[in-house]
């Protein structure tokens, strides 16, 4: 990856890092809140395209702007996994910032903290 004159150093580090973590094609359901502090917070939903430990790429034709602050809930289904019997879904709660706005959708960069908590409810 090369760096631009107006990339500083910890951009360029952190880009770096998040391109060397494993990438997985999963499409999912999520819920993203726009962190405005207004009262009532924009909620959109949308699926996945990728994930990683580090982020993921939202397909969505309404891209929210470069380093807009939202609160993810990525919807897993957990229907295979027996030893969860009375969860239906998974559920990864976690914020991030949008790091890249595309025509085709955004990609997101995760905080570090996060919960992964499964849930019975069925979603609608």
């Amino acid at each position: 990856m090369k760096r631009t004159a107006s990339q500083s150093s910890d951009t360029f580090d952190l880009i770096y890092e998040r391109r060397r973590l494993e990438r997985f094609n999963l499409e999912v359901p999520a819920r993203i809140e726009i962190l405005s502090g207004e009262q009532n917070p924009e909620v959109l939903e949308m699926n996945t395209k990728d994930v990683s430990a580090g982020g993921a790429y939202f397909r969505t034709k309404r891209a929210l702007p470069e380093g807009t602050r939202v609160r993810i809930d990525i919807i897993l289904p957990l229907d295979r996994l027996r030893k969860l019997k009375d969860a239906c879904k998974g559920l990864i709660k976690v914020t991030g910032t949008v790091l890249r706005s595309e025509p085709t959708g955004m990609a997101v960069s995760f905080d570090e903290g996060y919960l992964i908590t499964p849930f019975g409810e069925r979603l609608s």
